[in-house]
């Protein structure tokens, strides 16, 4: 790694007057998680390393708020969001998504704010994330900014955050009723790798129909992504197998991965439908469930 210079600064506004002094020259540790790996490996050189370690008992930063859904402060830590007990009553799916992530020992380090800046789109967390129709709220000195999650994510490890800008919180509005939602990924490798793919699935039931289905993929393209022809194909439609068949089918069409060691594109693109069918089918179950229907 290259020289730098290493702050602490004490509060969020000295840190957002560090991000305006010195821009693009200075990045943000939280976990580390991320940022040190493209350190090691001089992809992300920066001048000035601004720590939030000080920050870490702030109220707004690094505490997760029922607010009608649940806001969670950036600095809460995947481990800490994977045991809240707020978290598995009020919304399940990130309990189980962010048990799923690496180790326990990458968990306890790494951050909400830290990882979706990083925007690597193999991650655990985004699918989930998008499927709750979440939203980031951003801060400057020169005020504040709210952003939805899918227009967030821009590029390969390319984010709409301004270098002056810092992740403070993440917004989760209140879910529809008769809710079903479900997470899975595919580990070809060890269970703390990253997945050749990894669906989330939201589905909300009207009686004997689908009122609403959301479904995000993660591994799957340059961002995460939302699958959308799949949402249209559900809507409206009974849960029949034929038609999650159908539905999850389209997949195929919406994804663009990229060949590695996990997978080739052509391996990944079948797995993609493969896990999203299951996805929607255990989210169906979860769903009745919820609303009293078998």
């Amino acid at each position: 790694m290259i020289a730098f210079e290493y702050v602490e600064p004490e509060s969020l506004e000295e840190v957002l007057a560090l991000l305006e002094q010195h821009g693009e020259d200075a990045k943000v540790l939280a976990g580390g998680t991320g940022l040190i790996n493209l350190m090691k490996q001089r992809l992300v050189q920066p001048a000035y390393l601004i720590g939030l370690r000080q920050l870490a008992r702030s109220p707004e930063l690094a505490e997760i708020r029922p607010n009608g859904g649940l806001t969670i402060g950036a600095l809460c830590s995947h481990r800490t969001i994977e045991t809240s007990a707020l978290i598995q009553h009020r919304l399940p799916l990130l309990a189980t998504t962010f048990r799923h992530v690496a180790s326990v020992r990458i968990r306890t380090a790494a951050t909400l704010g830290g990882s979706l800046a990083h925007a690597d789109p193999n991650q655990d967390p985004p699918p989930a994330l998008l499927v709750l129709d979440a939203r980031i709220r951003i801060q400057s000195r020169h005020g504040a900014r709210e952003i939805e999650l899918g227009d967030f994510f821009v590029d390969y490890y390319e984010t709409a955050l301004e270098p002056e800008e810092l992740i403070t919180t993440v917004v989760i509005p209140p879910q529809p009723a008769d809710t079903g939602t479900a997470f899975l990924k595919f580990l070809p490798q060890t269970h703390d790798d990253y997945a050749t793919i990894a669906v989330a699935a939201l589905v909300s039931l009207d009686g004997d129909t689908i009122a609403q289905a959301r479904i995000a993929l993660g591994a799957a393209a340059a961002t995460p992504l939302r699958a959308r022809a799949v949402e249209t194909a559900l809507q409206g439609q009974a849960p029949t197998p034929q038609v999650i068949h159908a539905a999850a089918a389209l997949v195929a069409e919406e994804v663009d991965p990229l060949a590695d060691f996990r997978g080739s594109v052509e391996y990944k693109r079948d797995m993609a439908v493969v896990f999203t069918q299951r996805a929607i089918e255990q989210a169906v179950t979860h769903a009745r469930g919820a609303s009293g229907n078998v």
